[in-house]
């Protein structure tokens, strides 16, 4: 048995945030109100506001309703993404991706963590990058760090701790490729 204790009066954050207290003010309450907010089915007005905060935004990009996201100003997406409802994209660093790409409903991109090794329970943050094609699955989660690779599928439920390779469909937790994926 360890006998060291997580001390978390030792914690302290050293995220760059990247946004002024005001944009990040103003940001949380846009968020609820349009964002979280599954009354909004308005995309054009949300894919508005992103870039209005900051956010890459490609072409023909949709928003579904309840989506949540931490900061705009680290979003970048190509052409043709869809943010399907109920998704989280937890985007303490970067959140990039290609286009065509697809985040079922309830996925989550999450960036940041902890060193669960360290009595300072130490904040760590990864950027996450989708690549051209690429599906996440309904309910599954991306950590940061990784890269899913050209037109890769994570399955439902599925959590990707480490790269996918392209043209591969992954599934479990953690996942695992379980088929190539073809494309007719």
């Amino acid at each position: 048995m360890n006998p060291k204790q997580v001390n978390n009066a030792a914690y302290q954050t050293t995220i760059a945030i990247g946004a002024s207290r005001f944009t990040q003010t103003s940001w949380y309450f846009i968020n609820i109100l349009f964002f979280k907010n599954p009354l909004n089915v308005f995309s054009s007005l949300k894919v508005f506001l992103l870039k209005l905060y900051g956010a890459k935004l490609g072409k023909g990009v949709v928003v579904k309703p309840s989506v949540n996201i931490k900061f705009p100003w680290k979003l970048r997406m190509g052409d043709h993404c869809w943010i399907g409802e109920e998704v989280w994209i937890d985007n303490l660093s970067e959140v990039t991706t290609g286009s065509h790409v697809t985040l079922s409903q309830g996925a989550l991109l999450l960036t940041g963590s902890h060193d669960h090794t360290k009595t300072t329970f130490d904040f760590n943050s990864q950027p996450i990058a989708l690549e051209d094609g690429v599906w996440i699955g309904a309910r599954a989660v991306v950590f940061g760090g990784v890269t899913c690779r050209s037109h890769s599928i994570l399955g439902i439920a599925s959590v990707a701790e480490r790269d996918l390779e392209a043209y591969t469909i992954y599934k479990g937790n953690p996942a695992t490729a379980v088929i190539k994926r073809i494309i007719h």
